[in-house]
């Protein structure tokens, strides 16, 4: 997750082709740079170009392999909400850092409402999932309350 200060950083100067590039990008990160310049409508250096300063800009985070939980031995997935005691910026960066750390946890979400974080958490089991809220966050004295929500299926929208 990125550092506080950068999590809702405007990108400046994006044109129409850099958020055509980002598009085709999201869809399928395996594009060659060849066949992503012919859809967005630049020459193959020109796309290249940009690519390389979408990603230095932190307009591109990375590519990643869309794999299966399954496959990785880790079939159940849960959001797990967490309220936490304090709410100064050190105790909630502190929270962050440690919890992005956490076995397991997929993705770190600080949100508006009762609850100040949702954890994306991969388990082997129901125990497994069930030891990871006992051993890591019911004993972090930052922590003051967490519900789980298991989920059951889930599906990738295109934005």
């Amino acid at each position: 997750m990125p550092p506080a200060s950068n999590v809702l950083r405007p990108f400046t100067g994006l044109d129409d082709t850099d958020r055509a590039i980002l598009t085709e990008l999201s869809a399928d990160g395996r594009l060659p740079n060849n066949a992503l310049a012919e859809r967005v409508g630049v020459a193959p250096s020109t796309c290249l170009a940009r690519t390389r300063a979408l990603r230095e800009s932190g307009a591109i985070r990375g590519f990643y392999a869309d794999v299966d939980p399954a496959a990785l031995g880790l079939p159940l997935q849960a959001l797990v909400s967490v309220r936490l005691t304090e709410h100064a910026r050190a105790a909630v960066d502190a929270f962050r850092a440690r919890s992005v750390r956490l076995p397991g946890v997929v993705s770190v979400f600080h949100v508006a409402g009762a609850e100040d974080y949702v954890l994306h958490v991969r388990a082997a089991s129901a125990e497994a999932l069930r030891d990871f809220v006992l051993d890591h966050l019911a004993v972090d004295p930052a922590v003051q309350h967490t519900q789980t929500s298991l989920i059951f299926e889930q599906a990738r929208g295109s934005g």
